[in-house]
């Protein structure tokens, strides 16, 4: 049995052991429909167990050196680089995405862990200068305790190791929940956990019904923070379920970025900007492009270069050579897709590419590449995440409407803009309401910088030198000495 078929019978990893599967969960191929693959469940008092268990390793594993907890995620990413091939088909067989784009989610997870591995020997302190004779201040960083880890299914691994890689890093225990279409890259992710001698109970994975395991993470006190991404209609819950008991939580939320395209902008650099912003993942990203904004002396030129790229794509089965638009993740996302723009069409706004399922797929839930134009600003999918390839365009005239536009919205994840005027630049920087702005580009998430949003689109920020801090306390030590 290769790696990659053994991965499609998901075994649990609690507590440094594997646990045969209990209570199979399907696990199916949205481009096919079919199920392949079957991953174990648990329920909250196993989740109870592993907290348990984590917090037991938890004193070994925060007194370890930096350094030592650096090398075993150095290790970790070794093997996920070894197993890129068989890691990559999994997502994309879970997840639908096409193969080129898992592959690089797997290229991200391995720079995570490597950067997060170096972080590892940066969790610095301070001395604070005294102002009262007899005193010497110092502030000292320690690991917050185990953390729960709740990743969602359109990027399965690299959001997963968005949270376990600094939590590690800095000393946490994690009991990681991946989302129950897509657990079986995690299962990989354990096996390279286990490969690599990980202590037992230091990393955990648990698959079940996410009411349960969330309801044990935020009442049971030995996990001291939780970590997510996922909807903000999700993190609302989790925020009120926090607040009974202070649980520290990080929450990366919805998205509804805009992207502006200026009067002196590179059209084909937007255009191809564009089509990487709303496409990529087959539009199931919360940073995808949802209103696309330009200029109005531009506009038609514009529409005319996205609608023949657009039509260009690649549509099926994320497996096949060249395909560059997969399939959604299940029917009721197709379903969603397509009751926005019928409400679109609704009121006004015109299809100019696809529209409608994609017809070379009878099982699939794929939906073809769309561009609308003529959207009223009262349409669902201006409001509303559009986690599909729908694409609504509209004109502006001046720079101020089109921050106006882009602003408007619960959500400020991410927000896109092309231009060549360098002050424009920095208006746009200052004035858009987005924890990650990309001028000229489109696929602005690295390793080194921090990402989240504001307003609703979350809580904190991972990656970069804050994504360790999201899993570190600050202690103020006062101590008295002798003059």
């Amino acid at each position: 049995m290769s790696a990659s078929e053994a991965a499609r019978i998901g075994r649990l990893y609690l507590n440094g052991k594997w646990i045969e599967p209990r209570d199979p969960l399907g696990i199916v191929n949205p481009a096919t429909g079919e199920v392949f693959g079957q991953v174990g469940t648990v329920g909250r008092a196993e989740v109870r167990q592993a907290l348990e268990d984590a917090v037991a390793a938890w004193p070994a594993w925060r007194g370890l050196p930096g350094r030592r907890r650096g090398q075993y995620l150095r290790k970790i990413a070794d093997v996920l680089e070894r197993r890129t091939d068989d890691v990559a088909r999994t997502i994309t067989l879970e997840n639908g995405k096409p193969l080129a784009q898992s592959r690089g989610e797997v290229a991200m997870t391995v720079d995570h862990f490597r950067w997060f591995a170096g972080e590892a020997q940066r969790v610095y302190g301070r001395i604070v200068p005294h102002q009262v004779e007899g005193k010497r201040h110092m502030v000292i960083r320690t690991p917050v305790g185990v953390v729960g880890a709740i990743a969602p299914w359109n990027f399965p691994l690299v959001l997963s190791v968005r949270k376990a890689a600094p939590a590690l890093a800095a000393g946490c225990p994690v009991v990681l929940k991946p989302a129950s279409a897509t657990p079986l890259c995690a299962v990989m992710l354990a096996e390279a956990v286990h490969e690599v001698g990980l202590p037992p109970g230091v990393f955990q994975l648990v698959v079940g019904k996410a009411t349960e395991i969330a309801a044990e993470m935020l009442e049971n006190p030995t996990c001291r923070k939780i970590t997510f991404t996922g909807s903000t209609e999700v993190g609302r819950l989790l925020i009120a379920g926090a607040g009974r008991s202070i649980k520290k939580l990080s929450l990366e939320l919805g998205g509804h970025a805009p992207v502006l395209v200026f009067d002196d902008a590179r059209i084909d650099q937007a255009v191809a900007g564009t089509l990487i912003a709303k496409f990529r993942n087959t539009g199931q990203s919360c940073i995808a492009a949802n209103r696309v904004y330009v200029h109005r002396s531009i506009y038609e030129r514009f529409l005319q270069s996205l609608v023949e790229e657009t039509r260009a794509l690649k549509v099926g089965d994320g497996l096949q050579e060249g395909v560059e638009i997969g399939p959604l993740i299940d029917e009721r996302a197709l379903h969603n897709a397509v009751k926005h723009i019928d409400e679109a069409v609704s009121k006004g706004a015109r299809i100019l590419c696809g529209g409608r399922r994609w017809e070379g797929s009878t099982e699939g839930y794929f939906l073809e590449p769309t561009v609308l134009t003529d959207v009223p600003d009262d349409a669902l999918c201006m409001h509303e995440e559009t986690f599909a390839p729908v694409v609504p365009v509209c004109p502006f005239d001046d720079e101020q409407e089109a921050i106006e536009q882009a602003n408007a919205t619960q959500y400020g994840l991410a927000a896109y803009a092309f231009t060549s005027d360098i002050s424009r630049v920095w208006r746009l920087a200052e004035s858009l309401e987005a924890g990650t702005i990309g001028i000229n580009e489109t696929v602005p998430a690295t390793s080194q910088c921090p990402f989240g949003g504001l307003k609703q689109s979350g809580w904190g920020r991972e990656l970069g030198i804050e994504g360790l801090d999201a899993f570190l306390e600050t202690k103020h030590i006062s101590l008295g000495v002798d003059a």
